[in-house]
């Protein structure tokens, strides 16, 4: 029986020791400087693919553990092509190994992106760009504090045979809203 009840204690110590250790790593990964981020933002495009207007929001969830964008874009059909809507989910989050901060991209047309995440020295520029696959583009997308309360976005794509040589595929300036939620 004792040595029942020291193993149940040294589990209880164990997991203890674990739990600290997840609380504290949660907390040296603050989220303060990408701030300006957070919030209900509304968009509006600018030529040729990126046409349209959307909603987008960031949002720092799972106890401060992520940043979460979801984004909603609406397309005006063309001559070549009908409407269409376009959502996609990112979750940033900081990679255990490394301790650099990554993201994770998903749309509902069932691209899956995997990017290296980067806050400029100035702290008003963050940048998205994907990991190199063999034989698939990259792509980097930007977003630009260019005053409190607006943000250029730049969406680039480069193809696979020159992978630094981006070009722009949307470019667009978003406000933050309370409206989107």
């Amino acid at each position: 029986m004792k040595s029942i009840g020291r193993m149940a204690f040294a589990i209880l110590v164990f997991l203890s020791c674990c739990v600290s250790q997840a609380q504290q790593g949660s907390a040296n990964h603050s989220w303060d400087s990408w701030k300006f981020l957070v919030g209900d933002w509304v968009g509006e495009g600018g030529g040729g693919p990126g046409q349209g207007n959307g909603k987008f929001s960031f949002s720092i969830d799972l106890q401060g553990a992520v940043l979460v964008r979801k984004n909603h874009a609406e397309y005006p059909a063309t001559k070549d092509r009908a409407a269409y809507a376009h959502d996609d989910l990112m979750v940033v989050y900081v990679d255990s190994a490394t301790k650099q901060k990554r993201a994770f991209y998903t749309d509902s047309e069932r691209h899956v992106i995997q990017y290296a995440a980067t806050l400029s020295s100035d702290g008003r520029t963050v940048i998205f760009l994907s990991d190199p696959q063999p034989g698939s583009p990259r792509y980097r997308l930007t977003y630009t504090e260019s005053q409190p309360g607006h943000l250029r976005i730049a969406f680039e794509i480069a193809s696979s045979d020159k992978p630094q040589q981006f070009e722009r595929y949307i470019e667009a300036e978003a406000i933050r809203s309370k409206e989107f939620r």
